[in-house]
C-alpha cells in the first residue's frame, strides 16, 4: 500500500499523470505499474486578463475561453469570441462595435507559453501587440 500511495504523490508532484495499473508479482505482493505516460494537455480555457497596447494607450480586457478540441469559445470583454487553439496557438476573429473607432472584426493571434500568452491584435485599420495572464 505505500509503494501504492508513493507511486501516485511522484505522479502528482512531478505534474504528468501516468497510466497506473495494479499488478502482482510472483509472490502475490500489489504493485503499481506503469502502463505509459501522458502529457497534460494545454488549453487556453480559463480566465485571461489581456493588456493590448494601442495608439491611445493600453487597453485592459478580461477575457474567459472554454475550449472543445481545437475549437475556442467564449467572451472577450463584452464581446462573444469563437476561434481555434491547436499547437499552443490562438486564432480569434470575431465582430466588435467599438465606441470609439465603430463595427469591425478584431483579430488576435497568439502564442501560450505556460500561463503567458503574446501575439498581436487587428481592428481595422489599427493594429498592436498584447500580452496575456491566466488569472484561473
Amino acid at each position: 500500500m505505500r509503494l501504492i500511495i508513493a507511486a501516485l504523490v511522484t505522479g502528482l508532484c512531478v505534474g504528468v499523470t501516468a497510466r497506473l495499473s495494479v499488478a502482482q508479482d510472483a509472490r502475490g505482493n500489489a504493485y503499481m505499474q506503469s502502463t505509459g505516460m501522458q502529457k497534460p494537455a494545454v488549453t487556453v480555457a480559463g480566465k485571461w486578463h489581456f493588456v493590448l497596447d494601442t495608439q491611445g494607450g493600453d487597453r485592459i480586457v478580461e477575457a474567459h475561453f472554454e475550449q472543445n478540441g481545437k475549437n475556442v469559445t467564449g467572451n472577450f470583454g463584452k464581446d462573444d469570441v469563437k476561434g481555434t487553439f491547436a499547437d499552443g496557438k490562438l486564432n480569434l476573429d470575431f465582430p466588435v462595435n467599438s465606441e470609439e473607432a465603430g463595427p469591425g472584426t478584431l483579430k488576435l493571434t497568439g502564442e501560450l507559453a505556460a500561463d503567458t500568452m503574446t501575439g498581436k491584435w487587428e481592428f481595422q485599420e489599427y493594429g498592436g501587440t498584447f500580452k496575456a495572464t491566466r488569472t484561473e
